[in-house]
């Protein structure tokens, strides 16, 4: 079997190393290891990742739990193909893929979580208070938001859960890019990363 692309303990894995489908979103790099530093993920974590998208929560959360459980949760049959093809491709093999629509999908799920990560979907409201029903005891849900609209509705929402040791994160980021003879700093689309724990 070939090694891993990514021979390292490490989070960071860069972007162009995931395989990629056109249209299906992708947690950019540094997006991504503010998502995994909220987290807290320990050896044995048991993680559900809700909108798995391209799968770079997944892989990188498999790689960092040897000993845990990693569910990734997608819809549509081509972006769990997707999904697979790159955890086989960092070779990965503690995450298990689950084609369905959440939040009616979470009931059926074993193990329960000690964490939950999720970047998206709708109604969000209605997602959250499904997560955090499953969410055990001590865990800890991150999820993700692009407007405003979604940071007020996680916000409210984690209000109403009495969600403790909440946390608010911006992310502000530039690139060094190449364009033509220039090298020119680019910036990467703001996120607001939430975090709150189940006590």
């Amino acid at each position: 079997m070939p090694s891993s692309p990514w021979p390292y303990t490490s989070p960071g894995i860069p972007d162009e190393l995931f395989e990629r489908l056109p249209g299906i979103p992708m947690t950019q790099r540094d997006t991504r290891l503010l998502l995994i530093s909220q987290l807290r993920l320990t050896t044995d974590t048991v993680l559900w990742d809700i909108g798995a998208g391209t799968g770079t929560i997944p892989v990188e959360a498999g790689l960092l739990c040897p000993q845990g459980q990693i569910i990734a949760i997608e819809r549509d049959e081509e972006v769990v193909n997707l999904i697979q093809a790159n955890c086989d491709q960092f070779a990965v093999k503690n995450v298990d893929i689950i084609q369905g629509n959440a939040p009616g999908c979470l009931d059926d799920l074993q193990p329960q979580p000690t964490r939950i990560c999720i970047e998206g979907g709708h109604p969000m409201q209605d997602l959250l208070k499904t997560a955090w029903s499953h969410l055990q005891t001590n865990g800890r849900l991150v999820a993700s938001a692009s407007s405003l609209e979604t940071l007020y509705v996680i916000s409210e929402t984690f209000s109403s859960l009495r969600a403790r040791n909440i946390e608010v994160v911006q992310s502000v980021i530039n690139r060094l890019e190449t364009r033509g003879t220039r090298q020119l700093f680019a910036a990467v689309d703001p996120m607001f990363i939430l975090s709150g724990e189940k006590l």
